[in-house]
């Protein structure tokens, strides 16, 4: 038996999915939650074997939730299944520890297979996502100026491109202000931009934010 647990903000997406994996015999969904938080204080006190969690949700994102997530159980299956293509965040994510990254237009029989696979200790790696990771082998020169983001900065980038205050963003992350500073300035250059609305309209041009 698979023990799930489903992190998406929206009570539809969660009872969809839940009625979804109701129809495999080796699936049990053991918890849900709607905020990366609540994700969190479910890998701490419900045993599963396979995360399946959105990016998008208020508060603390589904990125801010794996880093977290990764250090309570580093041996827990995670199963990005976002709105967001492939492209814009699953080799960054997987990098950063998620056993596979899906979009939620995929079939849903894909979804199955990606939990068994995760399940087993192993990465779901779909046709698209190895497309992508093959091409990032390929070339380095060309890629866009995000993708030369480490984790962190990656994280304060997303953060500042929303409009949080370098305060909101340290409390979030429990760093301190001028450590969050650091990275902004760090982030700023390795983009090659200069202000908070030049962040925003990057994340916005290349559909990391809506």
């Amino acid at each position: 038996m698979i023990k799930i647990g489903i992190v998406d903000d929206h009570a539809v997406v969660r009872s969809g999915l839940k009625a979804f994996f109701s129809t495999f015999v080796d699936f049990r969904v053991v918890g849900e939650a709607a905020t990366g938080r609540e994700a969190i204080d479910m890998v701490r006190t419900t045993e599963m074997d396979v995360l399946v969690m959105d990016l998008s949700m208020p508060g603390q994102s589904g990125i801010d939730a794996l880093a977290m997530v990764r250090a309570k159980a580093p041996q827990l299956g995670v199963l990005i299944l976002s709105g967001y293509p492939e492209e814009h965040y699953a080799v960054n994510l997987i990098r950063q520890g998620a056993s596979g990254y899906l979009n939620k237009e995929c079939e849903p029989e894909e979804i199955a297979n990606a939990i068994r696979t995760v399940a087993l200790g192993r990465r779901y790696i779909s046709a698209s996502v190895a497309e992508l990771l093959a091409g990032q082998l390929e070339r380095k020169d060309g890629e866009p100026p995000h993708k030369h983001l480490s984790e962190r900065e990656f994280q304060v980038f997303l953060k500042l491109a929303k409009g949080e205050s370098v305060g909101s963003i340290g409390e979030a992350l429990s760093l301190s202000v001028k450590t969050i500073s650091t990275y902004r300035t760090r982030l700023m250059e390795k983009m090659n931009l200069s202000t908070n609305s030049d962040l925003t309209y990057y994340a916005i041009k290349t559909q990391l934010i809506d």
